[in-house]
């Protein structure tokens, strides 16, 4: 047999098989030797020595090693032939034949003269050939059936076999492609073992799941090529027993019967493979979705544990002990609430660690990674159910202690009320002073059910609570305590001696009206109080001397009940504030998560969907804003409510969320209206047992926001004098402005027609209705606009950049859609307006006007305080936009600019001074002084700036209008005056000049003293306080208290209207 390597198959040969000069019959010696034939073939002398070769190669590598072994016979049929045909075959099967040759036997030509010289040849020729073998020159098939048994020989050679030379050829090509079929299975089948075996495991879950998803597609092909490679070699099978399916006495040959034990070999090679690879694939496939467990055991793990680290961060970021009993109460409902939340994470913990648990009894191969991590859980899970008890326990002990103190304080209080509410004029009388002395005694009496009477037992009973703050706090009750019973001894002394028998009658004395503290907005039982309080407190001791109460005293009771008061309020600020973030919460839950709720999803109508955002506008942002942070530091100030202010200050900007919540509410409101009566929102309202409908909850913050400036007046108003009441009158006119601020806004969104952005135009600053006039300037004649003398109703929308005049529109409908609209008519870049201060001699009356005065509006408000308002805003936008231009341009750029076009003017003495005419040259200006009532200074957040009962006074700008922008009827000169006040240019050293020249920088402040020669001014620095001489040039106008009608105005470029004087 050949090497592998070498190894000739059937399919490659074919055509030379298929000439059929050899075969191989099947048939065997006595000895087992296999019978090769050389048939009868006139073209063997012309066959080619390779494919000669290849056929004798191959045929002798069918046989088995064994009957390879023993060596082959061959029989040479060259009965039709001559003696040369004999001669080449022997010589080439001589030199060719690649095995051991056990005999040769030659059918010699049948002819008598053939035969004759085959055996004369023969004879003489034998060493020729060179055969180690016998080579018998046989003369007819009956003496080779001596040789070679009938059964063992084709018909051909007068021999039994049913030999068919194709049928042999087709069953050699199938037998060796399954041959190979196999062997490339089972190597591809070793392969894909070896792979899967050196495969390492992945480390998440879904990689792991692609890697068994990949690997069991793999293992399904390896499976449909062993089921085909078993299919094919079924059929072989199928065909080399199929001599036997059509004659069951047939006998097979030897080599059909090796065929077919090949094949059967094959198959059971075969099913070897098949059955060794599924093991292996089930114990790899039981692998891979282990580690996929334990992926998806680690993954839940991690969650698991990171969502028990936000419940004990969140458990342990409550409070043990809390600030009052509300506040604990709500601690202890928001840590129950936390609680249940806890229990769903708790739950799954330890349902994780249970399954856990199952991968380690299953022999999961990782349960060393398993078991610490399920130890784990378990621990933590005790952990957080343990502090969530002992929390809750403290929680109560706090609350207990609150109680106490808050029926000790409320005792304290309700002492205070009863001091402050006994009439003067009834203990003037021996039965009235006995009378209000019993009722101390009786209220006395009760000390022991409500005081503090032993502090050491309080320091022991609750040492789990105490913190500094709540030891504070216990400490404050007791004093309280001590400092009440002071009082109501010092009152029953007084009392005792009133009691005893009057020597002289007393005149009561009635105190005097400034006396009586008023409180318009305090509840009438509160006012009643203060009232008998300043009784109290104003009888002196000469009008009364039996009673021994000091004015400081009273004084002491004075505070104490205003302390009360502001607590009362503090209180329904913080209830209040708690339940407004409740009930916020309740909307969040009960009717915004609802929408996303799978199982309500068929009672939402059309309209609602992916609209949420509209309907609760930025809600969870103001409930997140109050519940984390407002409502927290609020309840920081329960015991200095008058310190409150400060946190409305802190945060002020984190209020103007309403503003985004309130422009939304038109579009809420109309969503509203549109689906209020649809099932989703009525089964909503049933869960939540609500009696009032969502839109009722969805009134809620603009309640609050509005609530909140009410609750800052009353807490002011019992805070005068105390620390923080610069705070929260800031605070209050903070919360106005952000009010304002809103208002504003509502009606900026009703704007139409603008073809531009309204955000461009920069912060809205004023709004508000008008009587508009306009005059064009035509050359040097004046024209009215339609010749109408009826004015036009404008609303005016002042930005920081442009003036938009447009007109109101009353809109049909309810709600928010029956507020009014806004068509935009005309707008005015806030660059190029001037202002004139007063129009036509009306007090109400004042003109806006650009380029020049070539269009000029002439605007009537409503009152003179809201002209007044609105002057001043104009004229600090472009007093801003004055100083801007200054800061753009270089200082010698400006100095040039003025020196040239004003200083050969010599406006001091040259300028023309024509007299206004009419009721122009009457009208006061209006007050600029920042120091003036008119334009009050607030801290923080405030657009309402303003003040709006000011009169109008003589107005702080001057106005020497350019001349290139000056109206001719309004032209005239100014003289200077001391006192003016005028800006620094350009920075100026003393050293440069004379020994009584002033040192200045751009920007300061001066005020004019005295006029000098050559331009030069004698003036105060009105930021050092030091006089001296300076350059005229180098002083721009800023202050004046002359009284003109003045203008204002401002320009993108130097041609502005203010004037250098």
């Amino acid at each position: 047999m050949q090497q592998e390597s070498d190894r000739l198959f059937a399919a490659d040969i074919d055509p030379d098989l298929r000439k059929r000069f050899a075969f191989l019959s099947g048939g065997r010696a006595e000895n087992g030797s296999p019978i090769i034939v050389f048939p009868e073939f006139p073209a063997f002398g012309e066959l080619q020595e390779e494919e000669f070769h290849n056929v004798l190669t191959y045929l002798t590598s069918v046989p088995s090693l064994t009957a390879s072994g023993v060596g082959f016979i061959l029989v040479i049929d060259r009965r039709q032939d001559r003696w040369t045909a004999v001669k080449g075959t022997l010589l080439r099967i001589a030199g060719s034949f690649p095995v051991h040759l056990q005999l040769v036997l030659v059918l010699r030509p049948s002819t008598l003269f053939q035969r004759t010289l085959s055996d004369i040849f023969f004879k003489f020729n034998r060493d020729e050939f060179k055969m180690k073998v016998p080579v018998v020159m046989l003369s007819s098939v009956t003496e080779l059936h001596a040789y070679i048994d009938r059964t063992q020989l084709p018909q051909e050679l007068g021999g039994t076999q049913d030999y068919c030379h194709d049928t042999w050829i087709s069953h050699r090509t199938a037998i060796e492609a399954f041959a190979l079929m196999v062997k490339t299975t089972a190597q591809t089948l070793q392969s894909f073992g070896t792979e899967l075996a050196e495969t390492e495991l992945p480390n998440d879950a879904q990689a792991t799941s692609n890697l068994l998803a990949t690997h069991t597609e793999k293992k399904g092909q390896m499976k449909e090529d062993l089921c085909v490679a078993l299919g094919q070699g079924g059929r072989l099978l199928e065909s080399i027993n199929e001599p036997l399916q059509r004659e069951p006495d047939y006998k097979m040959n030897q080599d059909e019967l090796e065929n077919l034990a090949t094949v059967q070999r094959l198959l059971g090679q075969l099913d070897e493979t098949e059955t060794a690879f599924d093991d292996f694939w089930e114990r790899h496939q039981t692998k891979l979705e282990q580690c996929l467990q334990l992926r998806h055991f680690e993954y839940y793990f991690r969650e698991v544990r990171a969502q028990l680290d936000v419940v004990s961060e969140r458990v342990e970021a409550f409070s043990e002990v809390g600030i009052s009993p509300a506040h604990a109460e709500h601690i202890l409902r928001e840590l129950t609430s936390q609680e249940e939340k806890a229990c769903d994470v708790l739950d799954w913990a330890l349902s994780l660690a249970a399954e856990g648990d199952g991968l380690i009894e299953s022999a999961h191969y990782a349960e060393d990674s398993i078991l610490p991590k399920c130890s784990e859980l378990r621990a933590v899970c005790d952990e957080v159910t343990s502090f969530l008890k002992t929390k809750k326990v403290l929680l109560l002990r706090a609350m207990e202690l609150h109680h106490c103190l808050e029926k000790a304080s409320r005792w304290c209080e309700e002492g205070i009320y009863l001091l402050a509410s006994q009439p003067v004029d009834r203990c003037q009388s021996q039965d009235g002073a006995e009378a209000a002395l019993q009722e101390l005694e009786k209220y006395l009496d009760t000390a022991a059910q409500h005081q503090i009477t032993d502090l050491k037992a309080i320091w022991r009973d609750y040492d789990s609570i105490l913190n500094p703050e709540l030891r504070e706090q216990v400490e404050k009750v007791f004093q309280k305590q001590v400092s009440m019973q002071e009082m109501f001894e010092k009152r029953r002394v007084s009392l005792k001696k009133l009691a005893a028998k009057q020597t002289r009658p007393v005149q009561p004395v009635a105190p005097r009206p400034e006396a009586i503290i008023k409180f318009p907005m305090s509840p009438p039982g509160e006012y009643h109080i203060l009232r008998h309080m300043s009784h109290w407190s104003s009888l002196s001791d000469s009008t009364f001397p039996s009673l021994s109460l000091c004015r400081h005293g009273s004084l002491s009771e004075e505070e104490e009940n205003l302390a009360v008061l502001r607590r009362h309020v503090m209180n329904e600020l913080l209830e209040t504030e708690r339940a407004y973030v409740e009930e916020l919460l309740c909307v969040l839950q009960g009717y915004a998560a609802e929408m996303d709720n799978p199982a309500m999803a068929h009672l939402l109508p059309s309209a609602l969907l992916n609209r949420k955002d509209v309907l609760f506008g930025n809600m969870p942002e103001i409930y997140q804003f109050h519940k984390r942070t407002f409502l927290r530091e609020l309840e920081t100030y329960t015991d200095v409510p008058e310190l409150v202010g400060r946190c409305f200050l802190e945060r002020m900007g984190d209020l103007q969320i309403y503003e985004k919540y309130c422009q939304n509410k038109p579009r809420s409101e109309s969503l509203w209206r549109q689906c209020s009566d649809c099932a989703f929102f009525q089964e909503c309202q049933r869960k939540l047992e609500h009696k009032l409908g969502l839109d009722s909850y969805l009134l809620k913050p603009v309640q609050r926001i509005t609530k909140y400036q009410l609750i800052l007046k009353e807490l002011l108003k019992y805070s005068k004098g105390c620390e923080g009441s610069e705070d929260l009158q800031e605070a209050l006119s903070s919360i106005l402005g952000i009010l304002k601020a809103v208002n504003d806004s509502m009606h900026l969104i009703a704007i139409t027609g603008y073809e531009g952005s309204l955000t461009e135009l920069g912060r809205l600053l004023m709004q508000g209705s008008f009587s508009v006039w306009t005059e064009h300037k035509k050359g040097h004649a004046k024209v009215k606009d339609l010749a109408r003398f009826k004015p036009m109703q404008r609303h005016l929308f002042l930005h920081e950049k442009a003036l938009l005049f447009c007109k109101r529109r009353e809109e049909n409908g309810e709600g928010y859609e029956k507020a009014p609209s806004y068509s935009f008519k005309h707008s005015l870049n806030m660059s190029a307006v001037g202002i004139t201060e007063s129009a036509k001699g009306d007090n109400k009356k004042f003109e806006i006007w650009c380029n020049s005065r070539e269009e000029v509006f002439i605007v009537q408000a409503a009152t003179p305080e809201i002209k007044t308002s609105w002057l001043n805003e104009i004229r600090k936008v472009l007093t801003g936009q004055l100083k801007a231009c200054r800061e753009k341009e270089s200082t010698w750029l400006v100095l040039l600019f003025f020196t040239c076009l004003f200083l050969p003017l010599s406006p001091f003495r040259n300028c023309q001074k024509s007299v206004k005419k009419g009721e122009e040259k009457k009208t006061d200006g209006v007050n600029s002084d920042p120091n003036s009532p008119s334009s009050p200074k607030h801290k923080g957040w405030n657009k309402a700036s303003f003040s709006m009962d000011v009169p109008e006074v003589q107005d702080g700008y001057s106005s020497a209008e350019d001349p290139m922008n000056s109206d001719p009827e309004d032209e005239g000169g100014r003289k200077l005056a001391v006192g003016d006040r005028f800006t620094v240019v350009a920075d100026y050293e003393k050293e440069k000049g004379g020994p009584q020249d002033l040192s200045v920088k751009s920007g300061d402040m001066v005020q004019l003293i005295k006029e000098g020669d050559d331009g030069q001014w004698f003036v105060r620095n009105l930021g050092s306080n030091k006089d001296g001489w300076v350059a005229a040039a180098n002083l721009l106008t800023l202050i004046t208290e002359s009284k003109s009608s003045q203008s204002l105005c401002s320009s993108g470029t130097l041609s502005l209207s203010c004037g250098l004087w």
